[in-house]
């Protein structure tokens, strides 16, 4: 039975409902509906009645629309800047996800670190750590402007009053889920409180031309937690990813009104904080073997930064009637389709092989530029036949056999060029594309047969 002012929330997208269903009308997800206290309803203007006075806001044509140049701020640091676009837009709402103890404070405690040395007010709210735990984390950063200023408060009609009081160009908030209304007697962190929160700061942000950057925590499926209309409200949504046990973290923008949502960031976690990786494609490649087989060198394009990495594979013979298939950083099904092309079209007998795939530095790849590199690995693991270190490969596998064009093949083949490498094997309809560049091999090919013969 449901109980008297009370409301079923979707968990997953915010759908509000008067009962409890077992699977959500809006976005068809089961068992998401949470049952929270219901907002109060206020009074507002009726149908039929007339509002007095004037709009706050009138109609203008395009034309009347002012853009200013250089209106963007920089954080001080070259690879966040590329992710958000080429800097931080005033009046801007960003969404800062990741796993718990990836660096989401510790690299927006730098962006003030930072920020304060050209703007006149930075302000750090914290709801989850004490103004003590904050300061000892500063201390290994390095030092702060007095531009700078630090506040832990949760209620957010506090904290409203502060912005407007001291009106700072840039307002961090950690975290969104600690955050609460007064007003809404649902605990923080329930899709209620998250979605009002959201909306306060967001009308703060815009009204007042102040950049907020939000912190948001995730769920078992790496997603933020919190309704999904959480991540329509912002302007902006970044996922910090990687292995926190690891030293490397890439920064992934899955949302972006002012930029691409294909670039990427590369950090590293050190005792002083997170440092910027100028050279991602040397850093993912450090540590390769020399000689051995099943590793090939792949080149593949995360939004226009090219980056060059190590794909791994082992094939051996099985021990059981059903040989086993394991994939980490790449698509399992995808492993399965090419492994199936290469016992069809030049009659290897995989189906008695068990094949891992790996791609090193932990990156998760979905571009089919990468299938080629996939295919001479695992042949290269069968035959037991090293592939020459100073040779990328890259290109598209289709189900004949044949080796596709991609996309930004001459990028491709500088970034192979700048980091020493002698010899590229690319997609025959892809030569065309690619100016000559010196120092550098280039050999198309046109199926997978034709590659192989490159390696032999």
């Amino acid at each position: 039975m449901k109980k008297s002012g009370t409301v079923f929330f979707c968990q997953n997208c915010g759908f509000e409902a008067s009962k409890w269903s077992g699977q959500c009308p809006a976005c068809r997800e089961w068992n998401t509906f949470a049952e929270e206290p219901a907002a109060p309803r206020t009074k507002g203007v009726t149908a039929g009645k007339k509002r007095s006075g004037k709009p706050k806001t009138e109609p203008v044509t395009l034309d009347a629309i002012d853009l200013k140049d250089g209106e963007r701020t920089s954080t001080g640091m070259k690879e966040l800047d590329q992710v958000l676009g080429g800097g931080i837009v005033p009046g801007s709402l960003v969404l800062v996800g990741g796993d718990p103890g990836i660096g989401k404070s510790t690299l927006l405690l730098q962006v003030c670190r930072n920020l304060a040395e050209r703007l006149p007010k930075v302000l750090y709210i914290s709801g989850e750590e004490s103004l003590q735990q904050i300061r000892l984390r500063a201390s290994r950063i390095g030092t702060f402007s007095d531009a700078m200023k630090l506040m832990c408060e949760t209620c957010l009609a506090d904290i409203e009053e502060v912005v407007l009081r001291e009106a700072p160009q840039v307002v961090i908030i950690d975290s969104i889920q600690t955050m609460y209304q007064e007003e809404i007697s649902s605990a923080p962190g329930s899709v209620s409180q998250v979605r009002e929160a959201t909306g306060v700061l967001m009308r703060l942000a815009k009204e007042q031309g102040i950049s907020i950057f939000i912190v948001g925590h995730v769920t078992k499926e790496g997603t933020v937690a919190g309704p999904r209309v959480l991540e329509h409200m912002v302007d902006t949504v970044l996922y910090f990813e990687g292995d926190r046990h690891a030293s490397y973290r890439i920064l992934r923008g899955v949302k972006n009104r002012f930029g691409s949502t294909n670039e990427i960031g590369v950090f590293e976690m050190t005792e002083a904080g997170l440092r910027e990786v100028a050279n991602p494609s040397e850093y993912m490649l450090s540590g390769r073997p020399e000689g051995a087989s099943g590793s090939v060198v792949a080149c593949t394009m995360e939004g226009t930064r090219p980056m060059l990495l190590e794909v791994q594979a082992l094939v051996c013979r099985t021990n059981f009637g059903l040989p086993r298939r394991t994939a980490a950083g790449i698509d399992y099904n995808r492993v399965n389709l090419l492994m199936a092309v290469l016992e069809k079209r030049l009659n290897l007998p995989l189906s008695s092989y068990d094949a891992y795939v790996n791609v090193a530095g932990g990156l998760r790849l979905n571009e089919p530029a990468m299938d080629l590199a996939l295919v001479l690995a695992v042949i290269s693991s069968y035959k037991d036949l090293p592939v020459s270190g100073k040779t990328i490969v890259f290109g598209e596998v289709g189900l004949s056999g044949e080796v596709r064009a991609v996309s930004m093949a001459q990028q491709r083949v500088q970034e192979a060029r700048k980091l020493g490498f002698t010899r590229v094997i690319l997609p025959q309809s892809s030569l065309e594309q690619v100016k000559n560049v010196e120092g550098i091999r280039l050999s198309g090919a046109a199926t997978v047969r034709d590659a192989l013969r490159m390696i032999v």
